[in-house]
């Protein structure tokens, strides 16, 4: 199941050990969490599909409500601005779902409306891009941003070992794209002779990524690698490198996890890898609020009460690789 089946599987590691007089452990509720529960509502808002990982959230969170008999999704996805998905969520808190689940254009303009749904009494799984405040928020589960930008960083060190790189970001200013960009420099430290020669903002888009590369192309001699922060951005980019005729010159390394892009890995040179953390997140965090709304815990951790931050791990799907990640992949 690509929504929420590997949700709460790390936990089930605990289960095989008992005490010999039969106690289990805390008695987090009754049954596992596959146990249906009292009816709940859950809204969920994200920023409008505005490309493929974006547009799998909102499949993703049908897909893990769709598994529960006693769960109704309320989506909603705003088309461009932060202060829409605000009236939005609003709208949402008006009609008094059991718990919310968004992932903000914008962490810090999401902050407010958050807090006033927490204040409310409605708790608030905050989705990737996080809140500036641990108030605005339950829980939080997110993708490791910091983790995917030093996985590109260490498989591109790893793979050049010396020449130079070129990093085209996704929206300049986002938090997520600092933590990439930071994780990415950090990892090029332990490869001194690899350069980081040219660093520019594609705003996630195809067609923005070709005009920044093309430009970068015209002012950069000699071009060893590049890491697009993400993959539908990485399809302009590719097809700057190939207008130009440099396919044999450099690799390059997306981000995101697009199935276009996996194949590639699969069967050509100039793509190399990817790093990503999956959009099935989104099925995690309907589950995660299906159980705090009935009052669950991590019953298979034997935890009471749900955690408050809970990370995916970031890698990089490379031809070694592959093959176990396109069932995921969009």
């Amino acid at each position: 199941m690509l929504a929420g089946s590997a949700a709460l599987g790390a936990a089930a590691l605990v289960s095989a050990c008992t005490s010999d007089d039969g106690d289990a452990g805390p008695k987090a509720g009754s049954g596992d969490s596959t146990t249906l529960g009292k009816h709940v509502t859950i809204g969920f808002s994200s920023p409008g599909a505005d490309h493929g990982w974006v547009a799998e959230i909102g499949k993703n969170a049908k897909k893990a409500a769709a598994k529960w008999a006693d769960v109704e999704l309320l989506l909603t996805e705003s088309n461009a601005t932060s202060a829409e998905q605000v009236a939005q969520v609003e709208t949402l808190i008006n009609r008094k779902p059991d718990v919310l689940v968004i992932l903000p254009q914008e962490g810090q303009a999401l902050t407010a409306v958050a807090r006033r749904a927490m204040d409310a009494g409605i708790p608030v799984i905050n989705l990737d891009r996080i809140f500036d405040s641990p108030l605005a928020y339950r829980t939080w589960v997110g993708g490791d941003n910091y983790g995917m930008g030093a996985a590109a960083g260490e498989f591109i060190g790893k793979t050049l070992k010396a020449g130079n790189v070129v990093e085209i970001q996704g929206i300049s200013g986002l938090q997520l794209t600092k933590e990439r960009s930071q994780g990415f420099a950090d990892a090029l430290k332990k490869y001194p002779d690899v350069k980081l020669v040219a660093q520019q903002a594609a705003n996630f888009t195809p067609d923005t990524g070709e005009k920044v590369m093309s430009q970068i192309l015209q002012g950069q001699p000699k071009i060893d690698a590049v890491w697009t922060h993400d993959d539908d951005q990485g399809v302009g980019v590719e097809a700057a490198i190939r207008n130009a005729g440099w396919q044999d010159r450099m690799f390059l390394v997306g981000g995101g996890g697009t199935r276009a892009v996996m194949t590639k890995i699969k069967a050509e040179n100039l793509w190399k890898g990817t790093a990503l953390y999956l959009p099935t997140m989104s099925g995690t965090a309907v589950n995660i609020a299906r159980l705090i709304a009935q009052g669950r815990g991590l019953e298979e951790a034997w935890e009471l009460e749900m955690p408050n931050y809970i990370q995916l791990r970031s890698a990089v799907v490379d031809k070694t690789n592959v093959d176990k990640y396109l069932e995921f992949s969009f």
